[in-house]
């Protein structure tokens, strides 16, 4: 479900009552949970975020966020786990295991099928169809998917273990996961699931000498059209299971009576890649590292996170056709490779500067081994031009702006011989266009002097107050087309690159930026009207946190169905100053606010 981007629609902070009805909720679907996971899990004090996104299907889906983790999220009126709660309370739901192969398809949105299913010595888990469940790797108890059942236990012992077993709906490394904190499954060792590798290795062959030719053709066909899922989607995964792999040997052995070498050269690509799949992640992990600092960091930059360092600087640095996944390398998590890079290499200092959150401090660029480091000559390293929310979006290109006139009741006279009526849009050199050609038609230039115009009975009634009626004979020309716009609706039109112009009536709203506070002195800055620039304040809030390294909230704006504020903590003009008229290119005239950065010079 969540295998595609998902796109954020509000962003706002769980209150008392709504809280206590959240606990209630997650109570009555998990009752196996105890009070005190319960306040673990919802706490009274700490901040709790309810977040509405849209899945790439535009499934309506409500995210429950605590310290940026999303603990449960909600569909057609149902909570569910995400991997961060069951990673501390593994046993909240009934599990299915299977192989450690089979979870780069789950991530790419299959469910898990029945012959996948790894049944333990105690049997399958007792569920029902539809039941919450979760999915579990060989050896390892932390579940790595949640879904629903698709059919119950008997079912699935009826149907002689094939078909659908569990309708997966996020999995690790999903783009759910992937809103949190991604961080990645701990190590819960399996006692059970000892030996378990080689007796389902058996199993797998025995049920295929079973079903002769009609099981192997099953088995062949769920692998090749699984290998096509992963060229797809994830074409430098490391498969390291011998249980697939024989499996994937049977139909490579088809495949090669067809294309000869072909298959050949896939399988011994693999096997390469069987030998040593911790040693080849550490060296693209050291190499992005070091391009990392050497073509992207900058001293100013210092201090960094290292959160910010991965997503923003490493990944870019991946060559084309890799995929680096330090969960893959001998590491595990970065924070153990950073260690590794300061006390092996001397490369970087690391430091705790806020509770639980490491930076990047100093950076050693005379260091030998960065110095020497070659960067690699690849036409596709960099990354492709993004937003600075750094998530991949398109580059942003600000619209055209255009304001335009509305013929008024009040001018319909003066535009009739056009064939203008009321409420006919106009570019300002079309009214002028044509309220000079009623001038020169009715002869109305002043003889003696030509700058000037004489007031007909139109003109009169169409540009001048009562109390000018007997004052005014003529005017200028400046001053007969400046009346003639004053008096007209003005509207504006609005062009977004490859779309259809938008025009609207009024004025179109400025980017409203203002600054107000918040408890003791404490500051925060409101960004608003980003969506009529076409810009999504999802991104802009997370380029903005970036920046300033400063926490930043979305909230929705009372008496307004599609637009929302966004919130960031500090006076921070100053620097969405510079997001806004450097990095989207949006003029100064559509922005409000910027006159109240904070000035500069010593406070008093």
């Amino acid at each position: 479900m969540f295998a595609r981007p998902i796109r954020v629609k509000s962003n706002t902070a769980i209150k008392g009552s709504d809280r206590r009805k959240l606990k209630a909720d997650i109570s009555t679907a998990f009752p196996s949970l105890s009070a005190d996971e319960l306040s673990e899990l919802v706490p009274n004090k700490e901040e709790l975020n309810v977040v509405k996104i849209y899945a790439h299907k535009g499934d309506a889906v409500t995210l429950y966020v605590l310290h940026k983790n999303p603990l449960f999220f909600e569909l057609e009126k149902r909570l569910y786990p995400t991997v961060y709660v069951l990673w501390r309370y593994p046993a909240l739901l009934p599990t299915f295991r299977t192989w450690p192969p089979v979870l780069q398809k789950l991530i790419g949105g299959a469910d898990l099928m029945l012959p996948g299913v790894v049944v333990p010595s105690s049997g399958l888990p007792d569920v029902k169809q539809g039941d919450c469940c979760s999915v579990t790797l060989v050896n390892n108890k932390a579940p790595v998917a949640v879904g629903t059942a698709a059919v119950s236990r008997g079912e699935m012992h009826s149907l002689g273990m094939k078909g659908r077993g569990v309708c997966v709906l996020h999995a690790y490394m999903d783009n759910l996961w992937a809103y949190g904190d991604k961080s990645g499954p701990p190590s819960l060792p399996d006692t059970e699931s000892e030996g378990q590798e080689g007796n389902g290795e058996e199993y797998e062959v025995d049920e295929m000498e079973e079903e002769e030719e009609e099981g192997e053709e099953e088995v062949v066909e769920k692998c090749v059209v699984v290998e096509e899922v992963e060229q797809k989607q994830c074409p430098d995964e490391m498969v390291t299971d011998q249980a697939c792999s024989g499996i994937k040997e049977l139909s490579l052995t088809q495949q090669e009576e067809e294309t000869g070498e072909t298959g050949n050269e896939e399988e011994e690509g693999n096997q390469d890649d069987q030998k040593m799949p911790q040693e080849i992640m550490d060296a693209l992990l050291l190499q992005c590292f070091l391009h990392a600092l050497k073509s992207k960091v900058k001293k100013s930059e210092l201090p960094l996170l290292t959160s910010t360092f991965l997503r923003n600087y490493m990944f870019s640095c991946c060559p084309s056709g890799k995929q680096l996944d330090i969960k893959k390398s001998s590491y595990k998590k970065l924070s153990k490779f950073l260690q590794a890079m300061q006390k092996q290499h001397n490369l970087v200092k690391v430091k705790e500067l806020t509770k639980g959150v490491e930076s990047i401090v100093e950076v050693d660029w005379k260091n030998r081994e960065l110095r020497y480091f070659k960067v690699p000559e690849e036409p596709d390293v960099e990354a492709a031009p993004v937003q600075d929310g750094g998530e991949g979006e398109s580059l942003y290109h600000p619209p055209e702006i255009t304001t335009l006139y509305s013929v008024s009741s009040r001018l319909e006279p003066l535009f009739l011989d056009a064939k203008k009526r009321k409420g006919t849009i106009l570019q300002p050199a079309e009214a002028r266009h044509i309220v000079t050609e009623y001038v020169k038609k009715n002869e109305l230039v002043d003889e003696n002097n030509k700058n000037y115009v004489t007031i007909d009975p139109i003109l009169c009634d169409c540009l001048l107050e009562k109390s000018e009626y007997q004052e005014i004979e003529s005017l200028k020309w400046d001053d007969l087309f400046s009346r003639t716009l004053g008096r007209m609706q003005e509207c504006y039109q609005i062009v977004f690159p490859g779309q259809a112009p938008i025009k609207k009536k009024g004025h179109i709203e400025p980017i409203d930026i203002s600054v107000a506070s918040r408890g003791s002195n404490k500051k925060v800055t409101m960004i608003k009207n980003l969506e009529v620039y076409g810009l999504d304040p999802a991104v802009v809030a997370t380029a903005l946190q970036r920046r300033v390294q400063a926490s930043s909230v979305l909230h929705p704006i009372p008496g307004s169905k599609d637009k929302v504020l966004v919130q960031i903590q500090g006076n921070q003009i100053h620097q969405i100053g510079n997001l806004l008229l450097d990095h989207y290119q949006i003029p100064r005239t559509y922005i409000q606010g910027l006159d109240k950065a904070p000035k500069g010079g010593k406070k008093k």
